[in-house]
């Protein structure tokens, strides 16, 4: 069920409000403080992201001049191609990832319209006007569009209108951190100066978002690359923690160095949870949100070499199975979610149920991650790589049945004791960028994400059987070129292939572990991308 609660939503905005009122003056009074005695040579304009504006028509046509009125900066994207699947579902118009990377349900070949290929399909507007000598206020606030249905993005809602269908009926789903919103990018405002560097509070992109946009060789692009359709890596562990709402966000530029740090505050809803077999929505006790965040980013350049060092902790992060499915979930006659309260093995059948209708089933883990990356750029030809470590371990604080969900939606099943013992993650990519005679840009990517085995006992074979906690690999490689007819207007085509193998090729964890129809998929696409 969506929450739809106005006077929340007032109550929630009044919040965010207070928050940022007393950060900001916390943060304007030790700015203050600090700018005495301050010598840093700092070049004020590019500090201050100051836009290059449109003067005319002609410039909107033919350079890459901003639409700006008075510090205010309108932009965004369309992005929309044609491509094949070798192992593909039926379209989903809530799916803004497309299909190029190999599916869990994905079962057939089919030509299909691929969205937000090289970028997300969007707009936005942002901010920066000074209001003191040095001192600016910066507001961005954007969402992301599916071309295909004019539908804003929403993975939450991909999962849920598969709810209680045979697998064999699923269109595609996903999952993210884009669940519906209004702006389901970011939306946030804040305190900027020239010396002293950004604050801002509100949703916003994890650090390791923003690193990975600059460090992947294909830009995040979702049909070629899989850190960008994924997330794993930029969320830190789950795809839903790319972006943190409740968030405070810190940015210092220091000559060639750069420093960013992040807290997300606990919000939202825990559900319920209780210790009796018979328990009800009636009599079950309300949990508390423990859901906080905070990660550290240190970056900086040397000549032709950039790199950045990024760690995230996330807790109560969660990961919803896409689609809905619980242990029984193979039996047309049993339920398509848990019956199971996994905190402590009680039934939630019957009066205890929560409905399907609107509401996700999903997994929950204490997430840590670090990552490296690295860039050597040296024209005509730039060389990316990167390497990320994560480790997850189930909840200290669980969450119950009924806890909400990014983009305003509620878990009816949960699953907090889901590790047996702590899974690893390493993710790793390198790739190259070529451009030709300025405006033609071949792009080469690879990219590998291995598990553990952390079942227990580990008895991980083909013989005894693989479950999702065996160990196992997921690599996708792609390639690709891209023409720029202008500065606004490119067209591109490219092809990615992705397969899976051991613990990382089940498609349903439950059970003796349901595999993927397929463990592999062939993805060329040709499209267009406008940009302003």
């Amino acid at each position: 069920m969506k929450k739809q609660s106005f006077p929340l939503a007032v109550s929630s905005l009044l919040r965010y409000a207070a928050h940022f009122l007393a950060l900001a003056a916390a943060f304007l009074f030790f700015s203050l403080t600090l700018a005495f005695g301050q010598e840093a040579t700092v070049d004020a304009k590019k500090q201050l992201g100051a836009p290059d504006p449109c003067a005319s028509g002609h410039d909107f046509a033919t350079t890459d001049c901003a639409l700006t009125w008075h510090g205010i900066t309108l932009y965004g994207a369309y992005d929309i191609g044609v491509g094949w699947v070798s192992h593909g579902l039926p379209e989903n118009g809530y799916n803004y990832e497309g299909e190029s990377l190999v599916n869990r349900n994905g079962y057939e070949h089919r030509f299909l319209i691929a969205p937000n290929n090289l970028q997300q399909t969007g707009f936005g507007v942002r901010g920066k006007e000074e209001f003191l000598p040095g001192w600016s206020i910066v507001f961005n606030a954007s969402t992301g569009i599916n071309p295909q249905s004019g539908l804003l993005a929403n993975a939450s809602e991909t999962d849920i209108i598969n709810n209680g269908l045979p697998r064999a009926s699923y269109s595609e789903a996903i999952d993210g951190a884009r669940g519906g919103q209004p702006f389901n990018d970011e939306y946030y405002a804040g305190v900027s100066n020239a010396h002293l560097g950004t604050l801002t509070f509100g949703r916003q992109r994890a650090l390791g978002t923003d690193v990975m946009l600059l460090f992947d060789p294909a830009g995040g692009g979702y049909a070629f690359s899989y850190i960008g359709y994924n997330g794993t890596m930029a969320g830190g562990g789950d795809t839903e923690d790319t972006r943190w709402d409740d968030a405070l966000k810190y940015r210092l530029t220091f000559g060639p160095a750069h420093f960013g740090a992040m807290y997300k505050f606990a919000d939202g809803s825990a559900g319920c949870y209780s210790a009796s077999a018979t328990w009800t929505a009636a009599n079950c006790t309300a949990e508390e949100a423990h859901n906080n965040a905070y990660g550290f980013d240190l970056g900086g350049s040397s000549g032709k070499f950039s790199s950045d060092l990024v760690y995230q902790h996330y807790n109560q992060a969660i990961s919803v199975l896409n689609p809905l499915l619980g242990p029984q979930s193979q039996s047309p006659s049993q339920s398509y979610q848990s019956t199971t309260d996994s905190i402590n093995t009680n039934p939630i059948t019957g009066a205890n149920l929560i409905a399907t209708t609107n509401t996700v089933y999903g997994i929950v883990t204490d997430n840590n991650a670090v990552m490296a990356t690295a860039k050597y750029a040296s024209d005509p030809i730039k060389f990316f790589a990167g390497y990320e470590y994560v480790w997850q371990n189930n909840p200290k604080n669980p969450l119950g049945v009924g806890a909400s969900d990014q983009g305003g939606y509620f878990m009816s099943g949960v699953e907090d004791n889901n590790l047996d013992s702590e899974k690893l993650l390493q993710i790793w990519w390198t790739g190259a960028k070529y451009t030709y005679g300025s405006k033609t840009d071949f792009t080469f990517a690879w990219y590998q994400q291995r598990q553990n085995d952390f079942r227990v006992p580990q008895t991980c074979s083909v013989a005894a059987g693989f479950r999702s906690s065996c160990a196992g690999t997921l690599n996708e490689g792609s390639l690709y070129a891209d023409h720029h007819f202008t500065k606004r207007f490119d067209t591109f085509a490219g092809i990615a292939y992705s397969y899976v193998s051991g613990g990382l090729a089940i498609a349903i964890p439950h059970g003796p572990g349901v595999p993927y129809n397929s463990n592999n998929n062939l993805a060329p696409t040709v499209g267009s991308r406008f940009t302003f």
